[in-house]
């Protein structure tokens, strides 16, 4: 689930400052200062997301988007250090995704490269089968012993990164970055235990005692798809 992020910004410090503040268990970053340099990465590794600077010393990231783009869907924010319209209205007609302003908070950057994340995840992760469920994501349905559970929009982001990431732990900040990508700061402490405690009421046989949405202490919750005899 390790996602590559591509940074391509001529401000050093700045961008090593992005990594610092987003690097994750699966979010990893390459740096790149030049034009050049971007290419090349491109070429040897496959990215999830670019994030381009609008403004570099071997030319414009407007028209590396507009190249990237006549042949890749790869998903591209632009970094512009002027609120000008202009330079808005270019970089989505270039075929950029999404842009962010400097200088801009750190945790909006981080919802929108998840939103943008998020909006790309391939078809191959739309649907879990394992019994005694079927989850499609796509379509939300979603089926236990194959009746039919209803869950919020709220429940289906809180599962769909759990099952997703099944075996592995998942902090509760993680889990709340992803289900409200557009910041947890208003959001209430015991909003996600909520969302776990209706998903176990929902899905496990005995929620009290449950065998597939773990509580691991001290660190967070785990999808645990077999179950224990």
């Amino acid at each position: 689930m390790m996602q590559e992020i591509l940074v391509l910004e001529d401000d050093q410090e700045l961008a090593e400052g992005i990594e610092m503040a987003l690097i994750s268990d699966d979010l990893s970053f390459t740096l790149c200062g030049t034009i050049k340099e971007a290419k090349k990465m491109q070429r040897e590794k496959r990215f999830d997301l670019l994030i381009l600077d609008i403004n570099l010393p071997d030319g414009s990231g407007l028209e590396l988007c507009r190249e990237i783009r006549r042949g890749s869907k790869v998903p591209i924010m632009l970094l512009t250090a002027r609120d000008m319209e202009l330079d808005i209205v270019k970089g989505l007609e270039c075929g950029a995704d999404d842009y962010i302003t400097k200088p801009f908070s750190l945790m909006v950057l981080r919802a929108r490269i998840r939103a943008l994340l998020r909006r790309t995840i391939g078809d191959s992760k739309q649907e879990y089968v394992k019994e005694p469920f079927r989850f499609r994501f796509e379509s939300m349905e979603f089926y236990k012993d194959h009746i039919p559970v209803e869950l919020s929009r709220t429940e289906q982001r809180i599962l769909y990164l759990l099952v997703t990431n099944a075996g592995r732990i998942l902090t509760r900040e993680r889990l709340m970055e992803w289900v409200w990508p557009d910041g947890t700061e208003y959001v209430e402490d015991n909003a996600l235990s909520v969302g776990i405690r209706r998903l176990r009421d929902k899905l496990e046989d005995s929620p009290s005692k449950p065998e597939y949405i773990r509580t691991v202490y001290g660190k967070g919750y785990i999808w645990q798809e077999s179950r224990e005899s």
